[in-house]
C-alpha cells in the first residue's frame, strides 16, 4: 500500500513538472525599447507607439493571444530575453549569424537599408572607405550599424552611443561629422524640427553577414512552437491586408522589402 502511494506521488510529481515545461502561450511577454521612432518609441506619458508595436498587436490578434510589453535597454535585449524576463523580442532587431548563436530567429518582418545621415553643410561627398576617412562617425552601440563602420569604415573615428537619440543630438550641435543607422529611422528624424539640421548622404549596399535578411523576432533557443506560431501570424498578415494597413501608417514604400 504505502509502495503504491509513493509510485502515486511520484507520477504527480512527474506530471507536475511536464505541466511545468508546456509554455501556456494565452499570454505573450515583448520585449522593446522604446527608443528607436518610427519602429518604437514612447510618448510623454509612457505609451508604446510605432511600427514594431503596431505589427506586434496585430500578430498576437492573428494567433489570438495576449500581449504584455516590456521595455528594455538595446544593450540588454538578448540577456533579458534568455533570462525570461519576456518571450520574444519586437524591437527591429536584425536577423544575424552572430545573435543567432544565442537566440532563434521568425522569418523576416520588414527589410531596409543602411545610410550615412549628414549635417546639410557638410563638405563629405560620398560615402567610400576614402570618404570618411578620419571622420567621427557616431551610431548606436551593439547594432548592425556599428559592425558595419568597422568592417566598411575602419579609418573612421568610430563614437557608440547607447540610444539613436544621443548620437542625433551630437550631429545636430555639430559634435560629429556623420551617423549610420537604417535610412527609415534616419528620414523619420529629418522630417522632425530637430532633424531639419541635416540630411541623407546616401544609402548603403546591405552587407548580408552584417546586415542579416531583415529584421526578425527573437525567441529563445527551443520554443519552437512560438517561433511557428509567430512565422505562420507574419505570413497571414501579409496576406489579409493588416500589413499593409500597418505600412501605409508609416511609410510611403513596402518596408518588407525584397
Amino acid at each position: 500500500m504505502r509502495i503504491l502511494r509513493m509510485a502515486a506521488a511520484a507520477a504527480v510529481v512527474l506530471a507536475g513538472v511536464g505541466g511545468a515545461q508546456a509554455a501556456d502561450w494565452s499570454k505573450v511577454r515583448i520585449g522593446t525599447e522604446g527608443a528607436y521612432p518610427p519602429f518604437n518609441s514612447l510618448t510623454a506619458d509612457g505609451q508604446l507607439v510605432g511600427f514594431d508595436i503596431d505589427i506586434a498587436n496585430a500578430l498576437c490578434e492573428e494567433m489570438k493571444v495576449e500581449c504584455e510589453f516590456v521595455t528594455q535597454d538595446w544593450d540588454g535585449m538578448i540577456p533579458a530575453l534568455q533570462a525570461g524576463k519576456f518571450d520574444a523580442v519586437i524591437a527591429s532587431m536584425s536577423i544575424t549569424e552572430e545573435r543567432k548563436q544565442k537566440v532563434d530567429f521568425t522569418n523576416k518582418y520588414y527589410n531596409t537599408p543602411p545610410a550615412i545621415g549628414v549635417s546639410k553643410d557638410s563638405k563629405l561627398a560620398g560615402v567610400t572607405k576614402d570618404d570618411l576617412k578620419g571622420i567621427l562617425l557616431g551610431a548606436q552601440s551593439s547594432t548592425t550599424h556599428s559592425n558595419y563602420a568597422e568592417a566598411h569604415f575602419p579609418d573612421a573615428e568610430l563614437k557608440l552611443y547607447p540610444t539613436a537619440d544621443e548620437y542625433k543630438l551630437d550631429l545636430e550641435n555639430g559634435r560629429i561629422d556623420a551617423v549610420i543607422e537604417d535610412v527609415v529611422v534616419l528620414s523619420d528624424w529629418l522630417a522632425t524640427e530637430n532633424g531639419a539640421c541635416c540630411k541623407v548622404l546616401s544609402t548603403l549596399k546591405s552587407d548580408p553577414v552584417i546586415n542579416g535578411e531583415g529584421a526578425g523576432i527573437a525567441i529563445r533557443k527551443g520554443e519552437d512552437e512560438l517561433k511557428e506560431m509567430f512565422n505562420k501570424a507574419i505570413a497571414a498578415i501579409r496576406e489579409n491586408g493588416k500589413y499593409a494597413e500597418i505600412n501605409a501608417k508609416y511609410f510611403t514604400f513596402d518596408v518588407y522589402g525584397d
